[in-house]
């Protein structure tokens, strides 16, 4: 497992110009996420060529493509770890390429992140991990806290778990760690990379009917990026398929089965 502690974004104390941006975006009526004319390349290799993607709360959009077509630096880019070169990301409503670290960490604590590998601390427990953000971010109290950490955890139904360690878990029950870490600070936008993966198909089944769940429950802006194809049909609303550094088609799951692009076509069959 990669170390948790790899992924954890910068703490940042709310300052009054953090409240102010908080404030805006909880009252806009914007989408919750706008890119428009998103370039990103490492060196000679571009990776995304103009990317134009609108998630609206409520909404999940599935980003689909090939292995290295740039899925996971998307997710990286609107989530503030990487810059693009050029573009705009707007994130409720607010502009963040041009934010300062204090800035973009007051956007970042509306956002939840789901890892690949669930990234929980290995040397935290359950109820550790769920409360790590909560002490972080928040005022609360002890006795706040743990019933906020009891809540997190019903809600992905691992609430009889909170003392056990992520080694004494299985990967279904690290993801649903995960999402219920992701929640903490009550997100309006949701990212989550390859939730799926390393599942078997019942498990998988079962994380996608949790996050089916939550997203009624919580009525989040989320982008799933994935490879599963099943998966993607179940959560989300929308699908958007990466090739060569662009979105090439966007749409519903029978949109993109029904399309006459041949490298459409070849993706969506290549599990028939």
């Amino acid at each position: 497992m990669m170390p948790a502690e790899q992924h954890v974004l910068p703490a940042v104390e709310e300052s009054a110009a953090s409240r102010e941006i908080i404030g805006a975006s909880e009252k806009s009526d914007a989408p919750a996420v706008v890119l428009r004319d998103l370039h990103k390349a490492f060196g000679s290799q571009i990776v995304l060529d103009g990317i134009e993607l609108t998630v609206k709360s409520g909404d999940t959009l599935a980003m689909l493509g090939r292995s290295g077509t740039g899925k996971s630096v998307l997710l990286k880019l609107i989530i503030g770890l990487q810059k693009p070169d050029s573009g705009s990301i707007r994130l409720h409503d607010q502009e963040i390429t041009r934010l300062d670290l204090e800035a973009l960490n007051a956007i970042r604590k509306k956002m939840g992140f789901l890892f690949q590998n669930a990234a929980l601390y290995d040397s935290l427990s359950v109820e550790q991990n769920i409360a790590f953000p909560l002490k972080r971010h928040t005022k609360m109290t002890d006795s706040e806290l743990g019933d906020r950490v009891k809540e997190l955890l019903s809600s992905v139904g691992m609430e009889s778990d909170l003392k056990k360690m992520p080694s004494d878990i299985s990967g279904g029950m690290q993801k649903r760690v995960g999402l219920a870490r992701a929640l903490a600070l009550e997100p309006g936008i949701l990212l989550l990379d390859e939730p799926t993966a390393g599942l078997d198909p019942i498990t998988s089944g079962e994380i996608d009917e949790l996050i089916l769940k939550l997203q009624e429950e919580h009525h989040m802006a989320s982008i799933v990026v994935t490879h599963d194809l099943q998966s993607a049909r179940t959560i989300a609303d929308r699908l958007a398929l990466l090739h060569e550094g662009s979105v090439i088609i966007e749409g519903s799951f029978e949109d993109l089965e029904k399309s006459d692009n041949e490298f459409v076509s070849n993706f969506m069959k290549r599990d028939s």
